[in-house]
């Protein structure tokens, strides 16, 4: 088994494809469904023993780094713009990596505004010592 990281964020993909408005101006009853659709896909792995973890994160954070000795300094900003947000991440545990980006294919799906597959891209990557065996044409 290998482990790989399906990284969700807004940044668009390969070319820019994302035709949807941002979450918070979806409507409860869309917003409730794609949540649904991701936990009812987390079971789907949990059932075919490759769920690993998954976590959705917040927008607020701060930026930390080592200063010396003493306080380390603390921002709030600059941040990356919205359309490179970090959503969250499932961490799946599958045979290769074609069933990786099998698995990332159904997670693109999920509902959107007005109930149609959002269709987002995903950064599909292995842990660091899995084979890289991937390709483009993946």
């Amino acid at each position: 088994m290998m482990k790989f990281l399906l990284l969700k964020h807004y940044r668009g993909g390969p070319a820019l494809t994302v035709g949807f408005p941002p979450m918070d101006q979806w409507s409860p009853e869309e917003v409730d469904a794609h949540v649904q659709y991701m936990r009812d896909f987390a079971a789907r792995l949990e059932e075919s023993g490759e769920f690993v973890e998954t976590q959705a994160l917040s927008p607020q954070g701060t930026f930390v780094r080592s200063d010396g000795e003493g306080r380390p300094p603390v921002t709030d900003g600059p941040f990356a713009e919205t359309k490179d947000l970090i959503a969250g991440w499932y961490v799946i545990d599958v045979e290769s990596w074609e069933r990786a980006v099998e698995v990332a294919a159904d997670l693109s799906a999920a509902p959107g505004p007005g109930g149609e597959p959002i269709r987002e891209w995903l950064e599909v990557r292995p842990f660091y010592g899995v084979p890289a065996t991937m390709n483009e044409d993946a």
